[in-house]
Order: structure tokens, then C-alpha cells, then sequence
């Protein structure tokens, strides 16, 4: 039931995130992709890495971290491009 509520609580803090800095995101597309496939890829991964017991939070925390490094990735590959 922990992991439930905290996995319900993540979700939730993403989709605040979302609906509230969608009026900043104006030139920072890339950011928004990299930061959903980081985020999908990174909680994948986190749930097999985590031991039987511990795949909601691994879930989450790789989530999370996927979700920061591919926002930033994406981001950086989009100006990049634009700059070309």
C-alpha cells in the first residue's frame, strides 16, 4: 500500500509540473520529448534494477532521474539542431 501511495503521489507532482510550466515551454520542445521517453525509459529501468520487493519505488526514483537527464538531453539536441 506504501509503494501505491507513493507512486500515486509522483505521478501526481509530474502532472502539477505539467500543467503549470506548459506556459514556459515555448522553445523548449526537445525538453518536453526527452523528458517523457527519460522519464518511461528510466522508470523501466528502475523497476527491473529494484529487487522484488522495492519495483515501485525503483520505478519511480529511475522515473525521475530518466525524466531530469533526458529533459536535459533533449533540450541541449533541440537547440542544437535549431542553431543549424
Amino acid at each position: 500500500m506504501k509503494v501505491k501511495r507513493l507512486v500515486l503521489s509522483g505521478l501526481a507532482a509530474c502532472a502539477v509540473g505539467l500543467i503549470s510550466g506548459c506556459e514556459t515551454l515555448e522553445g523548449h520542445e526537445g525538453a518536453v520529448i526527452g523528458s517523457a521517453a527519460g522519464a518511461a525509459g528510466g522508470a523501466l529501468i528502475g523497476s527491473a534494477a529494484a529487487g522484488s520487493g522495492n519495483r515501485g519505488t525503483g520505478a519511480v526514483i529511475g522515473g525521475v532521474i530518466g525524466g531530469v537527464a533526458g529533459g536535459v538531453a533533449g533540450d541541449q539536441f533541440h537547440d542544437k539542431k535549431k542553431d543549424e
